[in-house]
């Protein structure tokens, strides 16, 4: 069985859910491509699995018809659908939604969807993210939809033991905009050091997919927070380096801080868990398939940096509470997202269209 996997291009969590799913995939005896319209961070991330970037139809008619595809997988851009069924395609199309932001928003994206959906899709996929099921059975109730939470491998993906700083560190990942709330976290990062003299906040962003005036708006509040000492940047990190960060800060006793509005299933949030680093987050929908509150992380209620710091404390100065989170959430990670579970569901899926 082949599958080709098609999205913009390779960043961020698609990058590393189609690395990962095809990898998954293939130990079960299926073929899995990627198709992205242009080139992303995500390249230098080593990997043998057959990768084409081109947005031209007839490279994508030569891929599809080289690649004799039992199914493609359309990742967020539903106009892709109709190219893949004018490139000639007949077989299985699936259409998966992997963020689509808030529900008043993601509610926009799929009424303009609807007729390309409705005209070329055989089925809908999402990663069990609350809003977007609902979503779904409101709007397409007659369509196959299929859920089931992405991969994820902790044996390739998890806990490096390095030095540890002697101060503890404040992470966060993503790219400047608004979804991501960059500037609640610097806020919670400026209440924080009044608590912790020495904290340090490390910021892993993909400056290309920033707006110029996210960067500037950026730079002034770290000055008017005053955060300049403390920030350290880091831009495009490869992806199997992540690993030593994350268990860097989870040993120094610091925490990931995820102030996103919404997502659909965060992978920095299973890449952190999976490295012993513990999680304070807001209940960013998606995100509930991995965080339990006290449990495998921490919520702090949106808007409300009062609250994150408290938790934040509390995740930092309690060691029983501390460890029991970060060894339940890689045992959850383990059961959950277990690359052979995904593959199982991804499989039935295919076989039930």
């Amino acid at each position: 069985m082949n599958v080709l996997f098609v999205y913009y291009l390779p960043s961020g969590g698609v990058d590393t859910l189609n690395r990962q799913r095809c990898l998954a995939l293939r130990r079960q005896g299926v073929q899995g491509h990627c198709l992205y319209y242009r080139s992303g961070a995500g390249l230098q991330n080593a990997s043998d699995i057959p990768t084409f970037i081109t947005s031209q139809e007839e490279d994508i008619r030569v891929i599809l018809q080289n690649g004799r595809y039992d199914a493609v997988v359309v990742i967020s851009d539903y106009y892709a659908l109709q190219r893949v069924r004018a490139a000639g395609f007949t077989g299985k199309l699936i259409f998966e939604i992997q963020g689509f932001g808030a529900k008043a928003t993601a509610r926009m994206e799929l009424l303009v969807a609807q007729p390309y959906i409705r005209a070329y899709a055989s089925a809908l996929l999402h990663p069990q993210t609350p809003h977007i099921a609902e979503l779904l059975m409101e709007m397409y109730p007659d369509m196959p939809t299929f859920a089931f939470p992405n991969g994820f491998d902790t044996e390739t993906f998890g806990y490096r033991a390095l030095e540890a700083p002697a101060y503890p560190i404040m992470a966060w990942i993503g790219r400047l905009e608004d979804n991501k709330n960059w500037r609640e976290a610097l806020q919670i990062a400026a209440r924080l050091s009044g608590r912790f003299p020495t904290l340090q906040l490390w910021m892993f962003i993909d400056p290309l997919l920033s707006a110029d005036s996210e960067k500037l708006a950026f730079a002034q509040q770290v000055e008017l927070l005053g955060l300049g000492p403390r920030l350290q940047m880091f831009h495009n990190v490869k992806h199997a380096e992540m690993m030593g960060f994350l268990s860097v800060v989870g040993d120094s006793g610091g925490f990931l801080c995820v102030t996103s509005k919404v997502e659909g299933a965060p992978y920095a949030v299973l890449e952190a868990m999976s490295c012993l680093c513990p999680v304070l987050t807001t209940d960013s929908d998606g995100v509930r398939s991995a965080i339990d509150h006290n449990r495998t992380g921490k919520y702090y209620a949106i808007g409300d940096v009062a609250h994150a710091a408290a938790e934040a404390q509390e995740l930092m100065l309690n060691p029983q509470l501390r460890e029991a989170i970060r060894h339940q959430a890689l045992g959850h990670v383990q059961v959950v997202h277990h690359p052979d579970v995904y593959a199982y569901h991804f499989i039935s899926m295919i076989n039930a269209l």
